[in-house]
Parts: C-alpha cells; sequence; structure tokens
C-alpha cells in the first residue's frame, strides 16, 4: 500500500470537508467518506499511519483518523 498515495487522497478530502463543513465538522465527515469508498486495507494504512504520526496529513485528515474504527482481519475458516 502507498501510503504516500494515501496520504495525498485523504488531504485532498480533507481540503474539500474543511472548506464545505467547516474545521470543526471537518474530521467527522471525512471519517465518513474515507468509511464509506476507501476499502478496508486502505483504511487500516491510513489508521496506522496516522496513529504513528501522521507526518504530511492535514490537522483534520489526522483528526479523521482517530475517529475511525480499526479495521479487523477476517477470521479464517477452516
Amino acid at each position: 500500500m502507498n501510503v504516500e498515495h494515501l496520504v495525498t487522497m485523504a488531504n485532498q478530502i480533507a481540503d474539500f470537508f474543511d472548506s464545505e463543513a467547516g474545521p470543526e465538522a471537518a474530521p467527522k465527515e471525512i471519517a465518513g467518506h474515507i468509511t464509506k469508498f476507501w476499502a478496508p486495507r486502505m483504511r487500516a494504512a491510513y489508521i496506522e499511519y496516522a496513529a504513528a504520526g501522521g507526518a504530511g496529513l492535514r490537522p483534520s485528515a489526522r483528526a479523521a483518523a482517530s475517529l475511525l474504527t480499526p479495521v479487523k482481519s477476517p477470521s479464517p475458516t477452516a
């Protein structure tokens, strides 16, 4: 997973919601968008990257990551 690409996409989403919803509501809107449109693997990488400091993420994109539910790996079937 290319984390730089995820950072770019998250920041683009943040730019939109920062201007549309305002800085206080933006993280919730960003988290909702990412939950709805990103694959679980992308969300997991984004959450992990943000938790490790999230260098390069806009403040609202970093805050949005903390609102996301960590992605659970599917349990193997026998």
